[in-house]
């Protein structure tokens, strides 16, 4: 993509991530933003929700596809539409392709993680990077807006805080011996085939927790896992903490650990009662070193 101005009407098309805007929202550039779509509704960083909650919508909607449909989106003329992957670009989705909206006068990015995730003509480098990408991703994200929007000295400093907040958990938890433990979404059990939490497993799920002195219980395993798992794998994974990741203020993530305690009372983590919730910090974005910080102190209490 050229851009020959800084974008001035951006839309941020949902794809059920917080990643984009709150990766924006973080360089300061909500000015920019003529329509966003994204918000979980809950945050690691409790001020983000409130931001995200002020931003214009400029009446856009989701199909029966969860994201902008094309004549929507090219009503509102943008000059720059941000999507999580190339899904959002998807014709056979009923939303606007690429060329389409560059034929409209708008220029397209995805998240760099994300340049395999709907792609079939993804190069097997793409395809790689979207199995492994970790916390790193979240700085290329914000590089990469940074470079867009003229605000790279911005984006230099929120990399570097987040670097440094990270190095003191990694310092303060020298010399521990890492837990074990899962990241698991019961908002998300849709994914599975057998109706249980999504366990997550895999690039920034494996990162987030390693920083944390956590070892994915499932470490290791295709992401596939996450569709697959079955109750005889949960029961028989050595759970020392239960990361448990929410979206909506309506998830009662206190009563949904309970009931996954209850189902698998043979984990260290259900006899503790030890678990963390956790929610846009354990995905790509600014929070995940708030997130870290969080699952730290849960697994190694002593060390804080």
């Amino acid at each position: 993509m050229t851009f020959e101005a800084v974008p001035s009407r951006v839309v941020i098309m949902y794809g059920a991530s917080v990643a984009e805007v709150t990766s924006f929202l973080s360089l300061g550039l909500e000015d920019h933003i003529l329509a966003n779509l994204q918000s979980y509704g809950m945050s690691d960083d409790p001020t983000m929700q409130e931001r995200i909650d002020a931003l214009p919508q400029a009446g856009l909607t989701v199909n029966e596809n969860f994201d902008i449909p094309a004549e929507q989106l090219l009503a509102v003329h943008p000059d720059l539409v941000v999507s999580v992957g190339a899904t959002g670009f998807d014709k056979s989705l009923g939303f606007a392709t690429r060329d389409e909206l560059q034929a409209a006068g708008a220029n397209t990015i995805i998240n760099p993680a994300n340049c395999a995730s709907g792609n079939p003509e993804a190069t097997p480098a793409e395809r790689d990077h979207f199995l492994t990408a970790g916390v790193d991703a979240s700085f290329d994200l914000l590089r990469l807006l940074g470079k867009i929007f003229e605000v790279e000295d911005r984006a230099d400093e929120v990399v570097a805080g987040m670097k440094a907040s990270l190095a003191d958990v990694a310092a303060t938890l020298d010399g521990k011996t890492p837990v074990t433990g899962i990241i698991a979404s019961p908002g998300m059990s849709m994914m599975n085939a057998n109706g249980l939490p999504a366990v997550m497993t895999g690039g920034i799920f494996d990162d987030v927790l390693a920083r944390s002195g956590v070892t994915n219980a499932f470490a290791g395993q295709s992401d596939q896992s996450t569709y697959t798992m079955s109750p005889e794998q949960l029961a028989a994974a050595d759970v020392e903490i239960l990361v448990i990741w929410g979206f909506t203020p309506e998830e009662d993530l206190d009563e949904e650990a309970a009931k996954i305690f209850a189902d698998y009372p043979q984990w260290t983590a259900s006899k503790d009662r030890r678990y963390v919730k956790v929610y846009d910090g354990v995905y790509f974005g600014p929070n995940n070193a708030v997130a870290v910080q969080k699952i730290a102190r849960a697994a190694h209490p002593d060390a804080f």
